[in-house]
């Protein structure tokens, strides 16, 4: 990708990443949503690899998926309280069921751990577990 494009697309990312954030008060939700931030760039990266978007590099994969990894462990400690904001895309559901909320946290820990970085193949490969494991929380626990 061309330099100016590759500024381009950060400088929006992080725009949209600020206007996300602007108003929220309570630095709890503020944690939560830069893990899911980060979470998202993270996966972004992988997914972009896997598709063809953005050339194969094993050790931006390698760093993606270690990103992940350290997310999904600190995600039950992330919604532990029951902390709000109109901005928060966090469904009450995760409070009443969060037993399940933290293990789905583990199985996307779990998928990322699983995937293997060295090839565009193993990484390709990989990408649908971790692709479900997020949608598996989204669905239940996201606005």
């Amino acid at each position: 990708m061309k330099p100016i494009a590759t500024a381009l697309i950060v400088t929006l990312s992080l725009g949209t990443v600020a206007l996300a954030h602007e108003g929220v008060k309570d630095p709890i939700v503020i944690a939560r949503m830069d893990a899911m931030s980060d979470t998202g760039a993270a996966s972004k990266v992988l997914g972009d690899m896997a598709r063809g978007r953005a050339d194969f590099d094993a050790d931006a994969a390698a760093e993606a998926k270690a990103n992940l990894i350290a997310i999904a462990a600190e995600l039950p400690a992330l919604f532990e309280l029951n902390a709000t904001d109109p901005k928060s895309e966090a469904k009450p559901d995760i409070w009443e069921n969060f037993e399940d909320f933290t293990a789905k946290a583990a199985a996307m820990g779990a998928a990322a751990e699983a995937l293997d970085t060295t090839s565009l193949e193993t990484l390709s490969a990989g990408m649908r577990a971790v692709g479900g494991s997020c949608g598996g929380c989204h669905k239940p626990y996201r606005l």
